[in-house]
């Protein structure tokens, strides 16, 4: 469990450094969708905070970061539709679309291997920690898909937006179960 729980630390250091970048880069390149990404990342980041810092009461901390989680999908429904209505997403070169590909592969990777070990898990702490990984690294492979449809050639407009109106209306409906999941589960005994 202690390895566990490092390993969340780092990832919230890390996430909240990488909501602080998208923030500053949605600020200089004017982009809502970087905005968004910044505020999901940090929002999650202090979700993740209070997880780690709750020790008795952790069926409480687990129910409200599943209301957390359902909450944020509301706004990331919003986002999926301006992505459609509005902005395609940005041109990066294929170096840096390589190494977010590697970022969100791995991360999607890793936070699906851990999603079915804590499956049975017995700590309230590692369920909830883990399921809110599991919904950074879904919103990771929707952001890397739109920037990948703009940076490579072969779609069309239309087939770019229909590629993010589904793609993004998965990860909505994920994360909501994600935090429904967590709203909903009673069995996991508390942490000591």
């Amino acid at each position: 469990m202690d390895r566990t729980l490092k390993s969340a630390l780092f990832c919230l250091t890390f996430h909240m450094a990488f909501g602080v970048y998208h923030l500053v880069f949605g600020i200089v390149a004017r982009s809502w969708w970087l905005l968004t990404l910044g505020v999901y990342y940090l929002i999650l980041s202090i979700v993740r905070f209070f997880v780690l810092r709750v020790k008795r009461n952790q069926h409480l901390a687990m129910r409200l970061a599943g209301m957390m989680l359902m909450v944020l999908s509301v706004p990331l429904v919003g986002t999926v539709i301006l992505s459609v209505v509005r902005d395609r997403g940005h041109d990066f070169h294929m170096i840096v679309m390589i190494a977010m590909a590697a970022y969100a592969f791995t991360r999607g990777t890793l936070a699906t291997i851990n999603l079915i070990k804590s499956r049975h898990s017995l700590s309230a702490k590692i369920v909830t920690l883990r399921n809110i990984s599991f919904a950074e690294a879904s919103v990771s492979i929707f952001a890397l898909q739109r920037s990948m449809l703009v940076s490579f050639e072969g779609m069309t407009e239309s087939e770019i937006q229909i590629m993010n109106a589904v793609t993004g209306s998965a990860v909505c409906a994920i994360v909501f179960l994600l935090g429904l999941i967590l709203l909903k589960n009673k069995k996991q005994p508390l942490d000591r």
